[in-house]
């Protein structure tokens, strides 16, 4: 017995040595921050068996917190209605939860913008103001989790602040988004500055200077459709597919990449100081689009993307010849090689320190044209930065010497 104690004390501390040697080199380097999750949810809240698949799917990634981008509750914003297109399914994520649903969380983690069916009730958006308690004056607020700093607008016509370019909500957000000094800014409103959708489409009153305010991406909604569109440099989503119907595409616009709207779905972010990833992930599971921004200086792995069904988008590639080309590939579960682009973004203005430096953009995607379409546009790269690999921690190993019993 005294011998097997002795061993196993020799052991230990043999153990802690290592400990105490490969853990430090395991440490994140350089004050790298920890990443976050979330989702985004956007013309949701119906009540219905769409809403609670993407529901589903969303608290399947354990989001931190949770966005959207308006019409939280259909058809006219009531108070009657709100709690059962809303909390019935989101309850575990708002602070205070006074609704019928069960608890809810301890801390805020639910964010919501206002769109213009919440404006839709007899009291206009108060039973929506009611219902949350939000920053600022709770239509347009900025709020920042982890690396990113979020700003909420209001884009609806009744908004008393206003709703374009030379609105006091959008002179708010010019002196809130220059000041930031997070990693990231992300815009987040319910109307599309830019979209191909049929019904809605672009909205001109909407297409502010977000980029020259230091603006790293644009989320918007309404029309009922997943869109990614590059203006300038800057990627606009339009995420509008989260529980009400779906809907098609009228022409592409300027810039737009991957069009999709077979099912319904709902977007996914993972954000770091040095990374954001942006996907669009529908109710199967299956990701339709990955779009990856590194800040400038780190280096950009390639990886390639796996699909396992086969729902059929639309991508137009980005590309500077004046030919106009449009793919129509379907989604399939053979890995193709990944596209990287490296676009240098077009604003004057001073740029943020830790945001608006030149990105590097990464798409992975899994899509194979068909064979009978072709294209004789090439892609030109505008620039090609330098990137600075990010030092790979090391692990040392001191030689040990293991006995078989303690020392003497």
């Amino acid at each position: 017995m005294r011998t097997n104690l002795g061993q196993s004390r020799w052991a230990l501390t043999i153990i802690s040595a290592l400990t105490f040697i490969l853990v430090p080199a395991l440490w994140p380097v350089h004050g790298q921050a920890t990443t976050s999750v979330f989702g985004v949810i956007g013309d949701y809240g119906s009540n219905g068996p769409s809403e609670l698949a993407v529901a589903n799917l969303v608290k399947s990634w354990s989001p931190e917190f949770i966005v959207t981008v308006g019409d939280n509750n259909y058809p006219d914003g009531e108070a009657a209605t709100i709690d059962a297109n809303i909390g019935q399914y989101y309850h575990d994520y708002i602070f205070p939860y006074l609704g019928a649903y069960g608890a809810g969380a301890t801390t805020n983690k639910f964010y919501p913008a206002l769109g213009n069916h919440d404006w839709d009730s007899a009291t206009g958006a108060q039973p929506y103001l009611d219902y949350f308690a939000l920053p600022g004056n709770e239509r347009y607020y900025d709020f920042v989790l982890g690396s990113v700093h979020f700003f909420i607008l209001d884009s609806d016509l009744d908004e008393p602040d206003g709703r374009t370019s030379g609105s006091v909500q959008a002179a708010w957000l010019q002196s809130q988004m220059t000041a930031s000094t997070t990693a990231w800014q992300l815009v987040m409103l319910h109307h599309s500055p830019y979209s191909s959708g049929v019904d809605d489409g672009s909205n001109p009153d909407l297409q502010w200077s977000y980029s020259a305010w230091g603006a790293d991406g644009v989320v918007s909604g309404h029309n009922h459709n997943y869109e990614r569109i590059d203006v300038a440099g800057v990627p606009y989503f339009v995420n509008g597919t989260s529980g009400d119907f779906t809907d098609g595409f009228g022409t592409p616009v300027p810039g737009s990449q991957v069009r999709y709207s077979a099912e319904h779905g709902a977007m996914r972010v993972e954000a770091s100081a040095s990374q954001i990833t942006f996907q669009f992930i529908n109710v199967d599971g299956v990701v339709i689009d990955t779009l990856d921004l590194f800040a400038s200086g780190v280096e950009t792995p390639t990886p390639t993307a796996t699909v396992t069904r086969t729902p059929t988008i639309t991508q137009t590639p980005t590309h500077t010849s004046t030919a106009t080309t449009t793919l129509m590939p379907t989604v399939t579960s053979t890995p193709t090689p990944t596209r990287t682009a490296t676009p240098s973004p077009t604003d004057t203005a001073s740029p943020l320190p830790s945001s608006t430096s030149t990105l590097t953009l990464i798409t992975t995607s899994t899509l194979t044209p068909s064979p009978s379409q072709s294209s004789t546009a090439t892609r030109t790269p505008t620039s090609t930065p330098t990137l600075t690999p990010t030092p790979t921690p090391r692990v040392l190993y001191l030689p040990l010497l293991l006995r078989a019993g303690p020392p003497g």
